[in-house]
C-alpha cells in the first residue's frame, strides 16, 4: 500500500493528486551495497528524467506578443521578490501578489548561500543573515498578464511536453541538471528547449528567448537525508514545496542562485510524500541559464493540462 501524501497547507491549497502512470524514467545504477570503487550511493539511479510543460510566447512589440516578455522595468533589470504569493493557488499555479520589489541585498543562510526572504513557515537559524528590498517595483505588469504565464492560452502561447535529465554526481546522492553540462544544451549555448519550434525563434536571432517551463513533481521526505534543492539561473524562478514558496527569484537578471534545506520545513514528516512545484520563465535576450542541484529523488506527477498543444 502506498504511503499517503500528507499536508499541513491551508485548506484552499490542493492536495497532491498522483497519476498512476507517472511520467518518470529512472536509469538504474548498480543495486545493492556499495560498489568495489566505494560508491556508497551506487544503489541509486544514475539518472532521473522529469517531464514538464514548456510554453512558448511572442515578445512584446510584435503582433500577439505578451507584454511581460522583453519588458524593461522602470527600476531596471534585476532580482525582484514578492511577485507571487507565498502559497500556490487551488489549481497548483502561482498566484499574483504584486509587481515585485527589487532586491537591494540578499538573504543568506549560515553557509553563505542565498535564500528566500524570511517566511513564517521556514525555520530561521543562528547565523542566517537578512537582506533587504528596495522601493523599485514593476518587474511585471499585472495579474491578468501573469495569469497567462503558466496556463495554456490560445493566441498567446503554445505548449508541449519537455524532459529534463538529472544526473547523479559521482560517489554522491546529488542530482544535477546543468545546461552547461547537458550534451543537448551545451551545444545550444544555454537552456533553449524550443529553438525553431512552436512560435519559432525570436526576431533577428537563431534562438527562442521567450518561454516558460513548469514541473510538477513529488518526493518522499527523509529527515536524515540532508535534503536540499538549489536553483541557479535566469530569469524568473519560483519553487514551492507542499504548496509553500521556498525559492523566489523573480525578475529579468543574470544568473541568480537560491537554496532551500528541507530540514527548515518543520511540518514535513519522515517517510511521507510531498509535492515540489517548479516554475521558470525566460523573458529576455541574450542568455538562458538553468541549473538544478538536489539531493531529493524527484518523480514527475500528473502533467499540467495542455489544451493548446502546437500542431
Amino acid at each position: 500500500m502506498n504511503t499517503p501524501i500528507t499536508t499541513n497547507r491551508p485548506r484552499h491549497l490542493l492536495a497532491l493528486s498522483v497519476f498512476a502512470g507517472s511520467a518518470l524514467t529512472l536509469c538504474a545504477g548498480t543495486a545493492g551495497a556499495a560498489s568495489p570503487g566505494g560508491d556508497q550511493f551506487a544503489n541509486l539511479p544514475e539518472k532521473v528524467v522529469l517531464t514538464g510543460i514548456v510554453r512558448d510566447f511572442k515578445e512584446r512589440g510584435v503582433e500577439g506578443g505578451h507584454t511581460d516578455f522583453e519588458y524593461r522595468p522602470a527600476g531596471g533589470f534585476g532580482h525582484y521578490m514578492g511577485i507571487v504569493s507565498d502559497y500556490l493557488g487551488e489549481d497548483d499555479k502561482p498566484v499574483f501578489n504584486s509587481t515585485g520589489f527589487k532586491v537591494s541585498s540578499d538573504w543568506k543562510d549560515v553557509d553563505n548561500r542565498k535564500m528566500i526572504s524570511a517566511k513564517p513557515y521556514i525555520t530561521r537559524l543562528d547565523g542566517d543573515r537578512s537582506g533587504s528590498l528596495g522601493s523599485s517595483a514593476g518587474a511585471i505588469h499585472d495579474s491578468s498578464a501573469f495569469d497567462k504565464w503558466f496556463r495554456d492560452t490560445p493566441g498567446v502561447n503554445v505548449s508541449k511536453p519537455l524532459d529534463l535529465t538529472l544526473v547523479r554526481q559521482s560517489n554522491s546522492n546529488v542530482y544535477v541538471f546543468d545546461d552547461k553540462q547537458d550534451a543537448t544544451y551545451a551545444n545550444l549555448g544555454g537552456f533553449f528547449p524550443v529553438n525553431g519550434e512552436l512560435f519559432g525563434n525570436s526576431a533577428g536571432d537563431n534562438k527562442n528567448f521567450h518561454f516558460t517551463f513548469e514541473l510538477q513533481t513529488e518526493f518522499t521526505y527523509d529527515e536524515d537525508g540532508g535534503m536540499s534543492f538549489t536553483f541557479t539561473g535566469d530569469d524568473d524562478v519560483w519553487v514551492f514545496i507542499d504548496g509553500h514558496l521556498v525559492i523566489d527569484i523573480g525578475g529579468v537578471h543574470s544568473a541568480v542562485s537560491q537554496t532551500i534545506d528541507l530540514d527548515r520545513l518543520d511540518w514535513l514528516e519522515d517517510g511521507q510524500r510531498y509535492k515540489l512545484s517548479f516554475f521558470f520563465a525566460e523573458r529576455h535576450r541574450t542568455q538562458s541559464n538553468f541549473r538544478i542541484e538536489t539531493t531529493m529523488q524527484l518523480r514527475t506527477v500528473q502533467l499540467p493540462p495542455t489544451a493548446a498543444l502546437y500542431d
